[in-house]
Order: C-alpha cells, then structure tokens, then sequence
C-alpha cells in the first residue's frame, strides 16, 4: 500500500482512500496522475477513469454497483451517483483448488476445553435456563435473581453506587457537588464463584414461542435445541407454560436430531403441569442447583485445535472492514479449516455479487445448488416485502463508504477466507462436517450470532469497523477492529486492531495469526473477550419474516 490509496484488485476501476484526501489532490496511480475533482474522506472511493452513466463499478474484481451520472476521474461515489448492481449466479463452474496456509505454527498446538460424551468440546462450562414461550419469561428472571449474586456469577453494577451516592447528595440539598460523582472512583468487590469449573448460568429471555406462525414456532424449538447440544453448554433448564406453540417436546425431537447420543443433564419443567409458580419454581431452582454442581464436576482438558467451530460475523462495517479485518478473519479462518477445523460464515445478504465465487468453491454440486436456492429464495422473501438485499446497508455503512450492499458484500464474504465450502445449512440447522459451513442468517449481527451459536459455533470472531459491543450468553464473541480510530475510541469493546494492515505496519497473515493466538487463549479461559467481561449477553431468534 502507497498508505494514500488502494487498489484492491487489478480489475478495479476505482481506488479507496486509506486517508482523508482533498479537493485538488494529486494521486499518482501507476502511470497516472489523477487530480480529485471532490474531497475524498477516508474509506471512500473515486473514480481512476472517467465513468459514463450506466457504466459497471467494479471493486474486489466484482462488480459492485452501477453510476447513475457521468462520475469524472478523480470524482466521490456516493449514493447520489451509483446505485447498487451485482453479478448474477448459476450453476458451479469447474473444480476448486485450494492452496491451505502454512499451519507449521498451529501443527501441535493445542487449548484447554471441556470434552463432551459426543466428542465435541466446549470453549465454556455454561448451564442455560431457557422458556420455551415468552409467558415464562418472568419466571426465568426470578431464577436469574435467585442464582446470579448467591452464586457469585453477578455482574458488578457501579452505577447502582453512582445512582446511590447522587441521592444521598440530593437529600443532603447538595446538589451543587452532583459533578463530583464519578463512576470511574466507584468499585465493587465480586464475590468468588461457588462453582469454580462453571464459567456462568445464562438466562435466554426471548418474545417467540406462541401467537406467530408455526414455523417460527418450529425454528424456535430448532434453534434451543442447537443451544443445549453446543458443546459450551453443560446442561439446561427448560420452562414451559403447556399450551404454545413451540412445544418442548418438538424441541426434544429436534434436539435428538442433532444429537441422538445426547447425554446431557436437561431439566424440563411444564406450568401448566407443576400447579403454581411457587412449586414451579422451587423443583426448577433445586434441581437447577443439583445440575450445576454435576457440571462442575468437569474440568479443562486439552483438545486438538480441529475441535475448533469458530464463527464469522461482521457489524458496523466500515469502508476499510474488507481490506483489513475481513481478509485477516479470514486468513485465521483458514488456519482452522487447515487444522481440521470448522468456520461458519452467514448473513446471506451480505453475499449478494460473490454467489458465484462461492457456489463455485463448494465442494459438490448438491451443495451449490442448496446455497443458490436458499439465496434465491431469501431475495425473492425480500423483494415480495417491498425491501431488497440492496435496502441492506445501514446508514453508518453508507456513511463510512460502503454505499452499496454489493460493495458491502464482496468484504464481507472475505471472512470466509479461501476454504472449500464443505457444507450448506438454513436456520436453525446444526454443524455436519469439518470444514467452512454456509448458514443461511439475515445480516443483522445479534440474529446472525444467535443462529452460529445455535448451529454449534464454540468460539465467534466479529469484525467491525465503526464499533459494536454485541456478544453471546454462551459462545465468547472475540471483536475485531478494522481501524486504529475506532481502537483507539472504544478500547473496552475491542479485542483485535487490524488497523495495522491499513498503516502497512503489518500484513493479512500476521494478523491472522495474531487473531488465532487470541482464539487459543479465549478458547482455553486463559483470556476473556470484551464481549465476556461486559457481560454481553444478545439473544435474538430469527423470525423467518424479512430481516436484512
């Protein structure tokens, strides 16, 4: 990198700036002297030639979008000038050769997991309390109050002593001392943990399970059952209210279907059968307990890195996420598959324009046709809605230079790194076989976490480029900056600052490697994730209407 301006790939017809350039600028590009014709902000693109109206956009080698006006050489885009245009897709096209990154480093290498009767193995020791319906939902949080603090898994709350301290002063009628008051002074002590081999009991609050459709109701069961065999999970507590939906015994038959060796303490309790809340109540705290300590009973052991089902997911993308934190994502994603290990790659409207390239790296030709239908399918949901994959950029995007989903996309996909894609799964279907998996999610982060961590994902990286905190009840979410500005800005979210690739200091393979090291640490609880110290619990199921 010149450390002004990139060319991504050779068949681009635009340059990103990888700093804020001006009006007037001069930018030499290979034999050309390209003078801007507009002020050019970091992230963004402009024109290397001249493009008429209707002329193709072409970034990552792909096209990305379409002019709408005459753009001179040296000019912005923007939404006013290009609109969103991507390439079609068909059937697979030749055989796939894959040349795997050198994993000299990994060979041996190896993190310290919880190992289940299935052979899967867990990055955590969690137990889940889950309802099976949104009418239980209160009582889950009873539970929650009862177990959190008495068992030391309570998140310290210093703002309770902040909003403490500010009362006394306004009843003391010192209100004038209210500016003296800061959080950063207040401390609270946690108490240990009584279980010291359990890492938390989490608690999946949600507003489905009855009054939608039955397929909702169906994916729901699909998606709990996904969570209670993820290997991170020790056991599970299931409420029931008795006459929804989402009945647990679909959810057991679905849970048998992922697993039919499953071994697992699994508690299930139904209102409507138990009489009241109180006796409710008192079976699933006590059995809940008798549970946990069984759990606690297991203890670290080490795993081959090939027990590694690492997630992929990006959110709050910027202009630089395809350039520096996806391709090093994906360089680490590639490391795992090398080792034997399993990558998830998702959010399908976030690959519109690289169908192609990834239908053409599947490994059969069944598993290309699947991911096409369900890509076909998940367009024409969108458009019958009045939406479209093009409506999928957020503001943020737009405005750090992702100004079309196609242009988004052909970033994203780079996550997924260069692995033959092995497999093809919708939502709510769970991990088959090693390798880099295709899971059918929308695009929006805490759905798309959801499902990976329901498909079995033990370990997600995130990449992001203008910051979120999303992160897991039970699959730590390692974050990954694209930029050293948003690292620098929102240290207490950021675990990974790729933006050393954007400065030149350092390549996609260090990074990689860098972000692989990350995940053997987080993996063996020697390290935990921003996401995990803030307590960042997001649970979202998908609701199979549309969302981008």
């Amino acid at each position: 990198m010149n450390h002004k301006t990139l060319q991504i790939h050779p068949k681009d017809n635009v340059l990103v700036a990888l700093q804020d350039l001006f009006l007037g600028d001069t930018i030499q590009h290979k034999d050309l002297q390209i003078t801007l014709k507009d002020s050019v902000p970091a992230k963004h693109k402009f024109a290397i030639h001249e493009l008429a109206k209707g002329s193709l956009i072409y970034m990552y080698g792909g096209i990305v979008g379409k002019a709408l006006s005459s753009i001179p050489a040296g000019g912005v885009l923007s939404t006013q000038n290009v609109t969103h245009e991507a390439s079609d897709f068909g059937e697979k096209l030749g055989v796939y050769h894959w040349e795997a990154p050198d994993t000299t480093k990994f060979r041996d290498r190896t993190f310290m997991g919880f190992h289940r009767p299935d052979g899967q193995v867990g990055t955590g020791n969690y137990w889940l309390v889950v309802p099976m319906v949104f009418c239980e939902n209160r009582n889950v949080d009873i539970i929650k109050d009862a177990f959190l603090e008495e068992l030391g898994f309570g998140k310290p709350n210093p703002f309770k002593k902040m909003v403490r301290e500010l009362a006394g002063l306004y009843k003391a009628g010192k209100k004038d001392s209210f500016e003296s008051v800061s959080v950063e002074t207040l401390t609270e002590q946690r108490e240990e943990k009584l279980f010291e081999n359990i890492d938390g009991i989490k608690f999946l609050n949600h507003q489905l399970g009855c009054g939608g459709t039955r397929t909702d109701s169906q994916a729901l069961c699909a998606l709990i059952a996904g969570y209670i065999n993820n290997p991170n999970v020790a056991g599970a507590t299931i409420l029931s209210l008795g006459c929804q939906n989402a009945q647990s015994s679909y959810m057991e038959a679905k849970l048998r279907l992922i697993n039919p060796d499953f071994q697992k303490p699994l508690i299930i309790l139904e209102q409507q059968v138990e009489g009241t809340e109180q006796q409710m109540l008192t079976r699933a705290i006590k059995e809940t307990f008798i549970g946990m300590a069984e759990a606690n009973m297991q203890t670290r052991k080490p795993a081959p890195l090939s027990k590694l089902v690492v997630g992929l997911e990006c959110g709050g993308s910027d202009g630089f996420s395809g350039i520096s934190a996806n391709p090093a994502v994906g360089y680490a994603a590639d490391l795992v598959v090398a080792l034997g290990g399993t990558t998830i790659l998702s959010e399908f409207p976030e690959l519109c324009g690289v169908e192609q390239e990834l239908i053409n790296r599947c490994v059969t030709d069944e598993k290309a046709d699947r991911f096409a239908t369900l890509m076909r399918l998940y367009a024409a949901a969108a458009e019958a809605s009045g939406s479209g994959f093009d409506m999928n950029p957020s503001p943020g995007n737009i405005k750090d230079g992702l100004i079309t989903d196609a242009m988004k996309s052909s970033g994203a996909a780079k996550k997924g790194g260069t692995s033959p894609i092995t497999d093809v799964l919708d939502y709510g279907e769970y991990v088959r076989v090693p390798g880099l998996t295709l899971l059918c999610t929308p695009g929006n982060d805490v759905e798309s976490t959801t499902a990976m961590a329901g498909a079995g994902a033990n370990m997600i990286l995130f990449t992001t480029g203008l910051g979120t905190p999303t992160g897991n009840p039970i699959t730590p979410v390692i974050k990954v900056s694209s930029n050293h500005k948003l690292s620098e800005r929102m240290p207490d979210i950021i675990d990974i600052n790729t933006g050393f690739v954007i400065s030149g200091e350092k390549n996609i393979q260090q990074m990689g490697e860098e972000i692989l090291e990350k995940v053997i640490k987080v993996a063996s609880g020697e390290e935990k994730s921003k996401a995990m110290i803030l307590g960042q619990d997001d649970f979202i199921p998908w609701k199979r209407g549309v969302s981008l």
